[in-house]
């Protein structure tokens, strides 16, 4: 290791342990750790065997290592939506046994990526608990460039209700005027669901 990153990983111990960075204590566990990656396998009770580490500086080290651990951790994989059955099998365990209606949106990039999740409403499915301000509020807050909407039908039987259709056609035009497409409506019945994209029932200009 450089000298230059020698001395930034002795600041980092300093201020992690509010010590000086010429203090013996530093010194010394850069002497037994020269570097991060000597720390990552490091026991409380090494640590405390140096002279000035009791358990409370032993278990801020090791915090410290294991949150840098974690924050370099590789990102899981991104959701990406292609099909409606893509919807179903990430929404399927949450929605299927609900006693309620549960209307969730998911908000998407323009790769399709499913960059966040939101339960809009909770209840019978209608207009004053579905609105379009709660939906578009959500999706331009996470700067969506779609979004999918879904929600169950604790009776098992996914078909589109009246209301349904006219919820999702009104947040279809909403998102028309906002540049927010409203790419399908996913309705979950038991093991089965229902794509209002695939039926047609989308089109605001049908009836």
């Amino acid at each position: 290791m450089n000298t230059v990153r020698t001395q930034n990983y002795k600041n980092l111990l300093a201020n992690t342990l509010r010590e000086r960075a010429d203090s013996y204590l530093i010194g010394e566990l850069i002497q037994r750790y020269p570097n991060p990656a000597t720390l990552i396998d490091v026991t409380e009770q090494e640590l405390i065997s140096i002279k000035g580490i009791g358990v409370s500086k032993a278990k801020q080290i090791i915090a410290a290592v294991q949150l840098v651990q974690e924050l370099a951790a590789p990102l899981p994989e991104p959701v990406i939506i292609r099909t409606p059955n893509d919807v179903f099998s990430l929404m399927e365990f949450e929605l299927r046994y609900a006693s309620k209606e549960i209307f969730v949106c998911l908000f998407l990039n323009t790769k399709n990526h499913v960059i966040a999740k939101e339960i809009i409403s909770i209840g019978t499915l209608n207009a004053s608990l579905v609105h379009p301000r709660e939906v578009f509020r959500a999706a331009i807050k996470r700067n969506s460039a779609s979004i999918i909407c879904c929600h169950n039908h604790p009776s098992s039987n996914p078909e589109p209700s009246t209301e349904d259709i006219q919820i999702t056609k009104r947040l279809v035009s909403v998102g028309e005027l906002i540049g927010i497409d409203v790419l399908d409506h996913i309705i979950v019945g038991g093991h089965c669901f229902v794509s209002m994209r695939e039926k047609g029932l989308m089109d605001i200009g049908a009836r």
